[in-house]
């Protein structure tokens, strides 16, 4: 059961229900592959409203590595979501709020 207050969220990819976490080593593999100078500069790229297919890609990937899954980019690239494309923008926006709240939602 994904703890929230840890920053994880549960989502149903490729067919399975999955837990998803950027960890500080997920966030750390975020600033490479963003070119993101620190974690401002990658909140304001996630806060962009404006991602790419391979933002989304890479931002779930590393959700997923952050929880513990062995799994590639490319592996996360051709699994299905409930919703298509649009359920993958809510799944790493769900993912984002979780890692970026104060908790003053809660």
């Amino acid at each position: 059961m994904p703890n929230r207050h840890r920053g994880e969220i549960a989502a149903e990819l490729g067919g399975r229900q999955r837990t998803l976490v950027l960890t500080l080593g997920a966030l750390a593999e975020l600033e490479s592959a963003f070119g993101a100078d620190d974690l401002v500069a990658l909140a304001e790229r996630f806060g962009s409203g404006r991602p790419s297919a391979r933002d989304l890609t890479r931002i779930i990937a590393a959700g997923l590595r952050g929880a513990g899954e062995a799994i590639t980019d490319d592996e996360v690239a051709v699994m299905t979501v409930d919703g298509g494309v649009a359920g993958f923008v809510r799944i790493a926006a769900d993912l984002i709020a979780a890692t970026f709240d104060d908790g003053a939602t809660r």
